[in-house]
């Protein structure tokens, strides 16, 4: 417990950024020295070495009064193992010296936590953006649940790497963003799996673009961010939240800002940005996330202050967190005018009309390309698995951005999330690969129980596929989903992986496949 006039100190380096703060009531001291790798990206041996040269100095800028510190937080993971370990060996350090209490901080849960403190939201739903994470977030029970993530590299660290590719400086956003406001928008590869992303062949197609560099950036930008927009409107689609927050280092950039503003005004949604200091890897957040978990009882000993060089924000008991969060607040929708991630939907008594609106927050030819392709794709597949016997709506009429389709009457899973229900799910998707279909976006709000059926919809990231991989990352959406939302997880994925298997002949190699894919969203 802290008193009045209590300090936390705090230790960030899990990278690049070597901090240090002290936190009471407020911040109250904050320094930090970053390492510059002399060409290229983070060397992790030399970035460690930068930190232990300069935790010495980094210290007694902050540490001007010894007696007033409670308790030593550091971060624990995730983050590059040689830095970790340095800024660990730090901690035990000071802790001993000191006589306090050490405190292991998660450096994902530390953004949201200062983020939070700094705007006053409350319970919102997270777009954390920085080098090597790109995660949406958002509480529910205790923890921080993870809805939608990159499949491969972060957003941070696929901007530096087309920036090494043209010998801008390190780090590459703010040269990119530079170079993007003199530039004209180029199609690129737009990689959206439901809730999780992919920035590899976007990243790979900007640099063998042959446009000058300018569009180049420009390209890069307005897709790479339009995607995390998109994952994160989602989010708050399916979870029902009104607040949406932007975290980690990426978030200094003012046209990323930009499209989650006017995403959130489109929805009624309330956005927050915290001020540029608390964006990137500081001390202050890890200073700050100590201190309430310290008030919490939140502490650890010597031997349980082992780095987590791959510790997930979901692995976290959220112990200063009692209320329970909300997901789903609004309840089912009976009727009338729904407004999901990229459409408006009108539920009649018979009939359904799906019309995709534009996204002001998205360039206008992007957005145009999007819409038409994802209405014909949408149709076609929807018409392609009836006819192999997969539940879905009957389709009535389509144009250019609407589809007109059959009510299905029934009740939307993620209110009905049984064992039962998400069997019939299970056996529902089992048909859809068997039909060399993957659907893209197997949330829970996307199938409806009506009988003993699931009938799924919304195939708007639809498409056909015979790989494995693709199969693969369909269910690691539809399990990943269903972990942030459910406090049942495995007795529900076990009964999806019985139906799916009843249904699916090739069900073993496409569930091998996604504990892989699982595996790629760790810290890399």
């Amino acid at each position: 417990m802290t008193h009045d006039g209590d300090l936390v100190l705090g230790l960030e380096g899990t990278a690049w950024n070597l901090s240090a703060a002290l936190f009471g009531d407020d911040l109250v001291a904050l320094h930090s020295a970053p390492y510059v790798p002399p060409k290229g990206g983070i060397h992790p041996r030399e970035a460690a070495q930068h930190h232990a040269s300069a935790m010495k100095d980094v210290v007694s800028r902050v540490l001007t009064e010894p007696e007033r510190i409670r308790a030593v937080a550091f971060s624990q993971g995730p983050g590059l193992g040689p830095s970790l370990r340095t800024v660990a060996t730090a901690a035990r350090a000071l802790s001993i010296a000191l006589g306090v209490p050490l405190v292991g901080v998660n450096h994902c849960v530390a953004h949201v936590e200062i983020g939070r403190w700094a705007t006053g939201f409350d319970d919102p739903i997270v777009l954390y953006a920085s080098g090597a994470n790109t995660q949406v977030l958002g509480y529910l029970n205790g923890r921080y649940r993870i809805f939608g993530e990159t499949l491969d590299i972060g957003l941070g660290n696929a901007l530096d790497k087309f920036a090494r590719s043209h010998d801008l400086p390190h780090p590459g956003g703010p040269a990119i963003e530079r170079l993007a406001r003199e530039g004209n928008y180029i199609e690129l590869p737009y990689t959206v799996k439901g809730m999780d992303l992919a920035f590899s062949g976007l990243v790979s197609a900007a640099q063998e673009s042959n446009a000058p560099l300018e569009d180049a950036c420009a390209g890069l930008q307005e897709t790479a961010f339009a995607m995390c927009v998109e994952v994160t409107e989602r989010a708050l689609a399916h979870a029902g939240k009104d607040e949406a927050l932007l975290v980690g280092g990426v978030g200094a950039n003012g046209r990323l800002q930009e499209m989650l503003r006017v995403m959130c005004e489109e929805r009624g949604a309330a956005f927050a940005v915290p001020e540029r200091t608390f964006l990137g890897d500081n001390g202050a957040m890890i200073a700050y996330t100590g201190k309430v978990m310290l008030e919490h009882g939140a502490t650890l000993s010597l031997e349980e202050s082992q780095i987590r060089p791959g510790y997930r924000a979901d692995e976290v008991e959220v112990v200063w967190r009692k209320e329970p969060g909300e997901v789903f607040a609004f309840g089912p929708h009976e009727g009338g005018v729904a407004c999901g991630a990229e459409a408006v939907v009108e539920i009649g008594e018979e009939s359904v009309v799906k019309r995709r609106t534009s996204k002001r927050y998205r360039y206008p030819a992007l957005d145009r390309r999007l819409i038409a392709e994802r209405t014909r794709a949408e149709a076609r597949l929807i018409a392609a698995a009836r006819r192999a016997g997969v539940p879905t709506p009957v389709i009535r009429d389509v144009t250019a951005d609407t589809i007109v389709m059959e009510r299905v009457h029934g009740e939307v899973l993620k209110y009905v999330t049984a064992p039962e229900t998400i069997r019939l799910a299970g056996e529902a998707v089992g048909r859809l690969h068997g039909a060399g279909i993957v659907h893209g976006d197997l949330t829970t709000s996307n199938m409806i129980v009506r009988g003993d059926q699931c009938v799924l919809i919304d195939f708007g990231l639809a498409s056909t596929s015979p790989e494995i991989e693709s199969r693969g990352v369909d269910l690691h959406v539809f399990f990943q989903t269903l972990e942030s939302t459910t406090e049942n997880f495995e007795e529900l994925r076990a009964a999806f992986v019985e139906g799916y298997g009843a249904a699916f002949s090739g069900a073993g190699e496409v569930l091998t496949r996604e504990h892989e894919v699982e595996l790629r969203g760790r810290y890399l």
